[in-house]
């Protein structure tokens, strides 16, 4: 459906759309908390794997897409690739902190399984029914009502760490923090398009993507960075280049 002039959504969806954006900048400090007191391993299986959340969400509540042997397999094959993939831990953590270990993976799950909600949401204007997303203006508005969330979020943060003396200013930083901003902006921006093309199925969808990202940084870093990948990551690529298969050969099939 085209995008209508934007206008400004219900109290709640605009606390929703900003929360999202507000929950991704804490999940990612839980994330660096977690880092550092568990190890990289841990954390980086407890954010991959909490994909589970939005999966079975969307199977078993959304009920979105048909769950089928062809689909069962490429999600099982695909949580396996996880698994596999995560990278080892080296070394041993004293004193592990579970907390944030299940914070992460509660709240990268809670984050995926709302912005899929959201896309995916309609509300009435004026006596008739419009997707949130078109009633936004379309995915452009949405993604940059994430970032509004995200960026004022970030802003207290630092300006909290800034006051304490938790973070040192230079602008060689800051000049290269921009051009990360602009893939994280494409990369929902696509996300969302991607939900739209395979009728907001976050089961299909955000497995072929979180999966994607794994698989292209274990290549990059193959090719570029001349790491070596482990037998065991080996074993998790093929895994999830198989499951990923599954997945989109059912697709196919069905259209």
């Amino acid at each position: 459906m085209d995008a209508i002039p934007f206008h400004w959504p219900s109290t709640g969806f605009s606390l929703g759309i900003l929360g999202i954006g507000v929950g991704f900048v804490i999940t990612f400090l839980l994330s660096g908390y977690s880092t550092i007191k568990n190890g990289m391993a841990p954390t980086s299986l407890a954010n991959n794997i909490s994909l589970v959340i939005p999966v079975l969400v969307n199977l078993f509540i959304w009920k979105t897409g048909d769950l089928n042997v062809f689909v069962i397999s490429g999600l099982a094959l695909s949580f396996a690739a996880i698994y596999f993939c995560s990278p080892t831990g080296a070394g041993t953590v004293q004193k592990p902190v579970v907390w944030a270990l299940v914070a992460v993976f509660v709240a990268y799950g809670v984050t995926n399984t709302a912005l899929n909600y959201l896309n995916a949401a309609q509300v009435q204007q004026d006596g008739k029914i419009f997707g949130l997303v078109q009633l936004l203006g379309g995915k452009i508005p949405f993604t940059l009502m994430l970032l509004v969330g995200s960026m004022t979020i970030s802003a207290v943060v630092l300006v909290y760490w800034t006051i304490t003396g938790g973070v040192k200013w230079s602008l060689r930083s800051v000049l290269a923090a921009i051009p990360l901003g602009i893939p994280n902006f494409f990369s929902f921006y696509f996300l969302l398009k991607a939900l739209d093309a395979y009728q907001q199925n976050g089961a299909v969808v955000l497995t072929i993507y979180n999966l994607g990202v794994i698989l292209l940084s274990a290549v990059t870093a193959l090719i570029f960075f001349k790491e070596r990948l482990t037998m065991k990551q080996w074993i998790g690529i093929g895994l999830g280049c198989l499951g990923i298969a599954l997945i989109i050969l059912r697709i196919k099939h069905k259209a």
